[in-house]
């Protein structure tokens, strides 16, 4: 029941992810963007954690279910605005995530799980909602980071030193171990970007 149960979940939020008309990359193919963002978080789940349960499946694949439903354009320039989207993507994808388990058949308490993981109300107080961090964070740096700098050349040094930071900050250290490992494999400016940010903290 328990695998039937969860398979019905990754296919349903799978399904859903696979509706987004933004394109993104998976091996090498073009696939729906947040298609291909659910696959890169179940990967970096399972080098974090080689076992891990349904429920952290759930909830990596739908760390951005339908976010193209919320656009950063629904709201204002500026760091506030942009914490309130963030904030606003999370209770989205929690109630989705959760909806989406009960029609599979999971009992109400772990779809309040998950949608409580997802919502990272508790992170750094609980381990499954760090995790979920951990995954989101090295699949950033590995997949994402490149274009993101590429995207914002306006920003000053300071300003990304801040971004790898915050970014290195919200990691536990298992996490640090395998972005200290990526980092190797990042283009040479943004390896010296990470060097500078965590030679100095701040």
């Amino acid at each position: 029941m328990e695998q039937a149960s969860l398979k019905c979940a990754l296919d349903a939020i799978d399904n859903a992810n696979r509706e987004d008309l933004n394109e993104g990359v998976l091996a090498g193919e073009s696939v729906p963007r947040e298609y291909a963002y659910s696959l890169h978080m179940t990967r970096w789940l399972y080098e974090l954690e080689p076992s891990p349960s349904g429920r952290m499946q759930i909830a990596c694949r739908a760390q951005h279910i339908e976010r193209w439903r919320m656009p950063r354009s629904d709201y204002p320039e500026g760091r506030k605005s942009y914490y309130e989207w963030r904030q606003a993507c999370g209770r989205m994808h929690g109630r989705r995530a959760a909806e989406i388990m009960q029609s599979c058949g999971y009992p109400e308490t772990e779809c309040e799980r998950v949608e409580v993981i997802l919502t990272k109300r508790e992170l750094r107080k609980d381990a499954d909602t760090q995790l979920l961090e951990d995954v989101a964070c090295m699949v950033f740096l590995e997949k994402y980071l490149a274009q993101f700098y590429a995207d914002n050349a306006e920003y000053d040094r300071e300003k990304w030193l801040r971004i790898m930071r915050r970014t290195w900050s919200k990691m536990s250290p298992r996490a640090h171990e395998q972005a200290l490992a990526l980092s190797a494999k990042l283009p040479d400016h943004l390896q010296l970007l990470m060097q500078e940010a965590l030679a100095d903290p701040g």
